[in-house]
């Protein structure tokens, strides 16, 4: 028993491959390698690709200017998703996942094999892996690891996920024709509307196939999530605390959130970000709009133009993340036309920035966004009111904390088509110092407080990291010994 603990926990961390599910990742292992954690962090090789562009050569280790500042026990590495570099994930969105889901867990356990063989001391004990991953548990009852399930988004999107039996028995979803009246019979969900759940939920039968590689993955990830040693969620106690605690009546959960930095030196980035703040000192302060819609999502070229024609309608001064592939890797050419010209000096366009970088400037004064959970809690933890549109997934759930219950952010339009002319009016009733303008920064103000006191050394989400790390060693040290003595 004493030999076991002397030796480090060590942790493999496995993010999903898609920036905003790395980003916390990355921070996660920071903060569980500065606290006496070995970890090692692995990235598909296509990720890696990805970010070596983006830095226009090889990113080599991405932990290594963290690992040499902190004295971080952080050991990088790559895999296979199952696919060659050159193949467009994003356009063959269906058959890279079938990928994720077949092939790239056999990469995994061919890794966690090899160190096991290589003798490395110490030995993994325990792995931490994306909820969406379905195969964790299977991994871990293989290889006698602690199964710790990192989810990247708010509670309450786990807390539906996790109840998906009770939505499909009420008839809600996977029926011939879902209802539409208000869901009130998840544990610690008060009530929701329908056109509030993910977006894969807001469908019936009739009109998708439920046996696509997407609802696969989402039927087994949550089943494989109930078998998880331990939860690690991304968001604050305090402002999810019904959906936590009934979570937490099922099996430990962590509210540990956010999970982020403010200046991280480990590369995260997939795109070549620019540096804006040229071109924003100067302005007067919250006089600015910053428009993102995320690392992933897809925005049709229709609903771009409108957009833009709505931003320069307004008045305002922007800047505006587009992304080479917003509307998709094959539509290159998707702004109106003229429309360059007519924003010069007013609006600023780049395919990526580093976005903290960019929000914490005080000359931006609003946020339109996607509603993706990493835009939100960085907007927040900047003091910034939400201008929402958002596009799939857990992002019209998340748009539902945003504006209905914490009240820190208006709806881009009411309705699934946008124009020029909603956008022009919600930026400015955004933007310029009315009423609704001075009650969204209140409140963004209160949300705000309540993150920043989380992550003190006497708030929740420090306390409940520190009971996680207290209970994963643990269990590390009682399998150890289990195995020893067999």
């Amino acid at each position: 028993m004493e030999k076991t603990k002397s030796r480090k926990p060590h942790a493999m961390m496995i993010p999903y491959p898609l920036q905003g599910h790395v980003i916390p990742f990355v921070h996660l292992a920071i903060k569980l390698a500065s606290h006496g954690f070995t970890i090692t962090f692995v990235n598909t090789e296509s990720i890696h690709h990805h970010i070596s562009t983006a830095r226009q050569g090889d990113a080599g280790d991405i932990f290594s200017a963290a690992r040499s500042s902190g004295q971080l026990d952080i050991r990088y590495t790559t895999v296979s998703d199952g696919f060659p570099l050159g193949f467009d994930r994003s356009l063959n969105h269906d058959q890279f996942f079938e990928g994720i889901l077949h092939v790239f867990p056999a990469h995994v356990d061919d890794l966690i094999a090899k160190i096991s063989r290589r003798g490395d001391d110490p030995p993994v004990t325990c792995l931490i892996a994306d909820t969406f991953y379905v195969w964790s548990s299977m991994i871990c009852d293989k290889h006698d690891l602690v199964n710790v399930s990192f989810w990247t988004e708010p509670a309450l999107v786990l807390n539906l996920y996790y109840h998906l039996d009770l939505l499909i028995s009420n008839g809600h979803f996977k029926s011939l024709d879902n209802r539409e009246d208000v869901i009130d019979y998840v544990p610690g969900v008060e009530a929701i509307d329908p056109k509030d759940l993910m977006s894969y939920l807001q469908v019936s039968d009739k009109d998708v196939d439920t046996n696509t590689v997407v609802y696969r993955i989402i039927f087994k990830a949550f089943k494989d999530v109930k078998r998880a040693d331990f939860v690690l969620c991304n968001t604050i106690q305090e402002l999810e605390p019904d959906s936590l605690s009934a979570l937490q009546a099922k099996q430990p959960v962590y509210a540990i959130g956010p999970v982020f930095s403010t200046q991280s030196v480990v590369p995260t980035s997939l795109w070549a970000e620019s540096d804006c703040t040229e071109w924003l000192t100067g302005k007067p302060a919250g006089s600015v709009l910053y428009v993102s819609f995320g690392s992933y999502a897809h925005v049709g070229k229709k609903e771009i133009v409108e957009i833009a024609h709505g931003l320069l309608l307004s008045g305002l001064s922007f800047i505006w993340v587009l992304r080479p592939d917003i509307v998709g890797s094959d539509v290159p050419d998707f702004l109106p036309a003229g429309f360059v010209d007519q924003a010069q000096g007013r609006g600023l366009l780049v395919q990526w920035c580093s976005q903290m970088a960019v929000i914490s400037n005080p000359v931006i004064g609003g946020f339109l966004t996607h509603c993706g959970w990493n835009s939100i809690l960085e907007s927040v933890w900047s003091g910034l009111p939400l201008l929402c549109y958002p596009l799939l997934t857990d992002q019209f759930t998340n748009r539902k904390l945003v504006v209905d219950d914490w009240r820190i952010g208006i709806n881009l339009c009411e309705k699934k088509t946008v124009t020029r002319e909603q956008v022009s009016a919600n930026v400015r009733k955004l933007m310029m110092n009315g009423e609704t303008s001075s009650e969204l920064r209140n409140n963004v103000g209160k949300v705000k407080r309540h993150l920043k006191d989380a992550v003190t050394a006497v708030g929740s989400s420090e306390t409940n990291f520190n009971s996680f790390v207290g209970e994963v060693r643990d269990k590390i040290e009682t399998k150890l010994c289990n195995i020893i003595s067999r």
